[in-house]
């Protein structure tokens, strides 16, 4: 056994994708030395997502100055791959939740900068244009994101705003003349991995909202401006939103997305596996390590450990599942091509102190494991 591809999700609260890889990997080179490893970082979405890309794919970071969630000049940043094709954004670089720290207000922050992003990766030649949607501290529904790019909203006074999560029900009108042209030749991919619809119990305002700083009355606020907002785009653009599973996404931002720029949402892994060519990685691979903090019946619904092995099982390559917790209700992993699934958790303690433990019950873990797979060589 020679080429091992790593592809695992991030252990929320505990190991990130990247330091998940480095382990798996230093712990396979110490007992198979000549090993070929190709190591494939996941992000969901979120903070952290470009830096995972560029060390899965060869690219480069691009810096530029831009507005952050409350209009105050920053510098955010995205990725570039495919020879400068293909740019890789994350909401989080300057709409995220970190970046307003105890000033959180999602009735007043912008996805502004956002757009910034687009806008610049556009006038430096990318047609094809991938966003993550995580994190983010914002509730206007990609309202600010649109702006940037030049769609107008216009009040009852006939003056043009950038509207927040607080002001969706200030827009009376939805101005298309000033857009960015060369929108319409790009290929716009949200990476979309909640099914959260825009309003209602289930969505934007009142399932994220409060961990980004709204009370019950700023919920209640938020969610009937974004049903305004709806109601609004169905009207104007001609396109509902709001039954759209994700549009929730980040504050709304799924749903503008689609409605302003005509993007796509899409699973993250999907994504993630079609960049990086994986079925072309993984044709002469002997195993394939994936994982995720958790596997249970939520996760037969698409998330990594399933988007990795679906494809995997198409061409007979074995995936081994390495988790934290297994919960009921799995066995559809193994009919989806799971080989196998092994938990790290060497002894039943809480999670709060299993936490600190993680890394090194994963290192041994994986050492276990290579005894095992080497047994015969």
């Amino acid at each position: 056994m020679k080429k091992f591809i790593l592809v695992p999700d991030s252990f929320k609260g505990t190991m990130s994708s990247t330091e998940i890889c480095n382990i798996m990997s230093d712990e396979i080179l110490k007992q198979i030395p000549d090993a070929e490893i190709v190591s494939i970082p996941v992000a969901d979405g979120g903070e952290g997502t470009v830096d995972c890309f560029l060390q899965a794919i060869k690219g480069e970071k691009i810096k530029t100055a831009v507005k952050g969630p409350y209009m105050e000049d920053m510098q955010g940043f995205y990725g570039l791959i495919n020879n400068g094709k293909t740019a890789i954004i994350e909401m989080a670089a300057c709409a995220g939740l970190p970046l307003v720290e105890d000033s959180k207000n999602p009735a007043l922050t912008t996805t502004y900068g956002v757009g910034q992003l687009i806008s610049h990766a556009i006038e430096h030649g990318c047609r094809d244009i991938v966003i993550g949607l995580g994190g983010s501290c914002t509730n206007d529904a990609a309202c600010g994101c649109a702006a940037a790019l030049g769609v107008k909203f216009i009040n009852e006074k006939g003056e043009a705003f950038v509207p927040t999560g607080g002001a969706l029900d200030q827009i009376k009108k939805i101005d298309f003349t000033n857009i960015n042209p060369e929108l319409k030749n790009c290929k716009i991919t949200v990476m979309c991995d909640i099914d959260n619809p825009l309003f209602g119990e289930n969505g934007a305002a009142y399932v994220y909202a409060p961990q980004k700083g709204a009370d019950e009355a700023m919920v209640g606020m938020l969610d009937k401006n974004l049903r305004y907002l709806a109601y609004l785009i169905k009207d104007q653009i001609g396109v509902d939103v709001s039954t759209l599973a994700g549009g929730g996404a980040a504050g709304g931002m799924g749903a503008g997305i689609v409605a302003f720029l005509g993007g796509k949402l899409r699973q993250g892994i999907s994504v993630v596996l079609d960049l990086v060519n994986f079925e072309e990685i993984i044709k002469s691979a002997d195993l394939i390590l994936t994982g995720e903090g958790k596997i249970d019946s939520q996760s037969i619904r698409g998330k990594v450990v399933i988007g990795v092995s679906k494809r995997a099982k198409a061409i007979n390559v074995p995936v081994i599942a390495v988790v934290g917790d297994i919960g009921d209700d799995i066995d559809k992993a193994y009919e989806l091509g799971v080989s196998s699934i092994i938990s790290i958790n060497r002894v039943a303690v809480p999670f709060e102190k299993a936490k600190l433990r993680s890394k090194s019950d994963m290192r041994l873990t994986i050492s276990n494991l290579v005894r095992t797979l080497n047994i015969k060589r």
